[in-house]
């Protein structure tokens, strides 16, 4: 799943598919895929045993809100990038627009709050399991390598406006940290 979600986010391997493909289909083939490969990740999971914590009382409902916040980030990071977009429709409905850089909420607090919603979410649970700590750890831990790339990818894309927002938006995951 990692492989396919970096290397096929990249412009040769966009310009490979779209040489199979007609090109409005590129991006709904690339999310078709990862979404196959996510659900293969997810039945092929092992279990593994153990419990880190269970969270109760206030410390529970502390972790529901670090998890609702998560969500909240990753809808409403979705909401400005535009679903339709991040899932291909857009591209089939009509020709494709430039890059829309844009600093508003939550693209304020960091560069990627979908990926910061993910963390949040991933571990804010209770209870923590260690299969559920290696998750978490493993997907973000991907988010993290991966975000450097996928920005000089934005970099190419939307060029000067890009770069400008990195100035604007210091921090890509964790505001204060990274």
């Amino acid at each position: 799943f990692a492989g396919h979600h970096s290397l096929m986010a990249r412009t040769r391997a966009k310009t490979w598919v779209q040489s199979v493909v007609p090109p409005a289909l590129e991006r709904s083939v690339y999310v078709w895929v990862a979404s196959l490969l996510f659900i293969a990740v997810c039945l092929s999971w092992q279990r593994v045993p153990g419990v880190l914590y269970t969270a109760t009382g206030w410390t529970a409902w502390g972790l529901a809100l670090v998890q609702l916040a998560g969500v909240v980030f990753t809808l409403a990071g979705a909401r400005v990038l535009d679903g339709l977009e991040l899932a291909g429709i857009r591209q089939v409905l009509g020709p494709p627009r430039p890059p829309d850089i844009r600093a508003v909420w939550p693209f304020t607090v960091v560069r990627h709050p979908i990926y910061l919603g993910w963390a949040l979410i991933v571990f804010g649970a209770s209870p923590m399991t260690v299969d559920r700590f290696v998750w978490a750890l493993v997907s973000t831990l991907y988010l993290v390598i991966a975000m450097p790339w996928e920005e000089r990818s934005l970099c190419a894309a939307a060029g000067p406006a890009y770069s400008a927002y990195c100035r604007q938006v210091r921090w890509r995951m964790v505001p204060g940290l990274y």
